[in-house]
């Protein structure tokens, strides 16, 4: 039922919370049979290990890096890197952006001017989209007053591996209530994590760029892997 790509991971080249770098992940999820994955490292304001003192093109190009890395990794080995990033956008809130690449950050350099709204508008002026990550993940630095974003957003991630029982439930009822791009993802930080293999999506056909993963999701034609399970569609009882 098509081929596999993770959605959601992160290396230690620029996420300070992540364990392994992009090139051992890579070898991870090719070794479970993924055709790829989206590289989504922490940006701007999120635990992000690229130094923040730095002058916005070198910063952008040292946040790159991991990806490029990851590509020149997966070099021979039929396998499919993306690039992605989780912009963190206040009140432990964050969205996974998919369908730019490096030249749209290197002429933005205001993005940490922007609130989401102007984010989001400027993300979709490029062709890109942006998906709610996990958006009622409750923890300590997370403000669970406030709500997520689906006035704006173009999706949601229903199923996170790192998420506790009940979260991913309450991000499907999100889901249902508009016509929202659905996405699943392992959240993983680390080669030896038991979640690769947990979460993903199913595409039709193989993609090999940014803008060909999020025209890939706009179609709607992708399936899913919850728990390890290839699914059609995601239902509460899946999430349980």
């Amino acid at each position: 039922m098509g081929y596999l790509y993770e959605t959601h991971c992160h290396s230690s080249q620029c996420s300070l919370c992540a364990i392994s770098t992009a090139q051992e992940l890579v070898r991870a999820y090719c070794i479970k049979g993924y055709a790829g994955l989206v590289l989504t490292d922490h940006f701007i304001w999120g635990n992000t290990a690229v130094p923040r003192h730095l002058p916005w093109e070198e910063r952008m190009r040292r946040y790159y890096r991991a990806y490029l890395d990851a590509k020149e990794a997966a070099a021979g080995l039929d396998f499919d890197v993306i690039f992605g990033f989780e912009h963190a956008y206040g009140d432990g809130k964050e969205v996974l952006v998919y369908g730019v690449e490096l030249d749209f950050l290197l002429v933005n350099p205001d993005i940490p001017k922007l609130n989401l709204d102007q984010f989001v508008e400027r993300i979709h002026e490029a062709g890109g989209i942006v998906i709610q990550a996990h958006p009622y993940r409750n923890r300590s630095y997370v403000n669970m007053a406030v709500g997520p974003r689906a006035d704006i957003v173009d999706g949601i991630e229903v199923y996170n591996a790192g998420n506790k029982p009940g979260e991913d439930a309450q991000a499907l009822h999100l889901a249902w209530e508009k016509d929202y791009i659905i996405t699943c993802g392992g959240d993983v930080h680390w080669a030896q994590d038991e979640r690769i293999g947990s979460a993903g999506v199913l595409l039709p056909h193989r993609v090999a760029t940014s803008k060909e993963f999020a025209h890939a999701l706009k179609r709607r034609e992708h399936g899913f892997l919850v728990k390890g399970k290839r699914l059609g569609s995601v239902t509460e009882a899946d999430l349980d």
